[in-house]
């Protein structure tokens, strides 16, 4: 049975607790022992660097965004050109045409290489692009020549049509 003395001092125990919080809560303390680091802004894109993700300003976004649309407005243009030139070769049937040979398909794309990509991440944008065929092997490639850390940043123009040596020259240095 609960007599008075016992729930005094349980009343008792619960305000020295309720005071101990309320210092404890009102001199800052988290309570979990962690404290908020103040960082740099270089200090940020170091950090995020080195987890993998690719930080780019307002107008570095701005110049890759504008070389994606030239190069849509030239692939267009060039589509257009080929239907036009389709339609006149199609009007003018004076003679038969001899069989086209067959056409060899080229990609072309633009590679926007910024601080802290590695050769993977560079070769996953090429495999998308058609213009290799294995994101791994061009990383292992630049690894076994042991170019993987002169990695060059900056907007670079690749073809389909190059070789392997070309892209690595022109990327790495």
């Amino acid at each position: 049975m609960i007599t008075p003395a016992v729930l005094r001092s349980f009343a008792g125990g619960l305000i020295v607790a309720a005071g101990i919080l309320g210092i404890v809560y009102l001199s800052g303390g988290s309570g979990d022992g962690t404290t908020v680091k103040k960082m740099s802004e270089e200090d940020m894109k170091t950090e995020l660097a080195e987890k993998g993700y690719v930080i780019h300003t307002e107008k570095e976004w701005q110049q890759q965004e504008d070389v994606v649309a030239s190069a849509k407005a030239d692939a267009e243009k060039a589509a257009k050109e080929a239907a036009n030139a389709k339609k006149a070769n199609t009007k003018e049937k004076t003679e038969p045409a001899a069989p086209a040979a067959e056409q060899k398909v080229v990609y072309k794309t633009v590679v926007n290489v910024s601080s802290g990509m590695t050769s993977i991440d560079v070769g996953r944008t090429l495999e998308t692009a058609k213009i290799i065929p294995s994101a791994l092997e061009f990383s292992q490639e630049v690894e076994r020549r042991g170019l993987s850390g002169n990695l060059r940043p900056g907007i670079f123009e690749i073809e389909s049509g190059m070789t392997t040596d070309q892209i690595i020259g022109i990327i790495f240095h």
